[in-house]
């Protein structure tokens, strides 16, 4: 525990690091938002449900946590946030190919 208070010291006293340590913990708020509003909205819909925003804070997160990752230069977690963007933003195209689809389809 010695060695943790140590390190937070340490960070906070360089600038530089401590606004990267911000950047890290905003990316992980985001990325928890995620999941908060996907709990939040399911449970109004009493069943399973993944609303839209869950994939805009995944993506949103997801690219904060990846800047962090390459500051960090952390092979894994670089990998691992990097593929996730690729899967978030998949997911926001199929989306907004099927409201443009939608829209397409209705006559006016």
């Amino acid at each position: 525990m010695e060695e943790l208070v140590i390190k937070i010291k340490e960070i906070l006293a360089d600038p530089n690091a401590a606004t990267w340590l911000a950047i890290g913990f905003t990316g992980q708020t985001l990325f928890f938002m995620r999941f908060f509003i996907q709990w939040i909205h399911s449970e109004r819909q009493r069943r399973s449900i993944i609303p839209v925003a869950f994939w805009y804070f995944s993506l949103c997160g997801g690219a904060t946590l990846l800047a962090y990752a390459i500051y960090r230069a952390d092979p894994v977690f670089i990998v691992g946030q990097f593929c996730g963007l690729f899967i978030y933003s998949r997911n926001l195209y199929f989306i907004m190919r099927a409201k443009s689809e939608e829209t397409a389809g209705t006559p006016c």
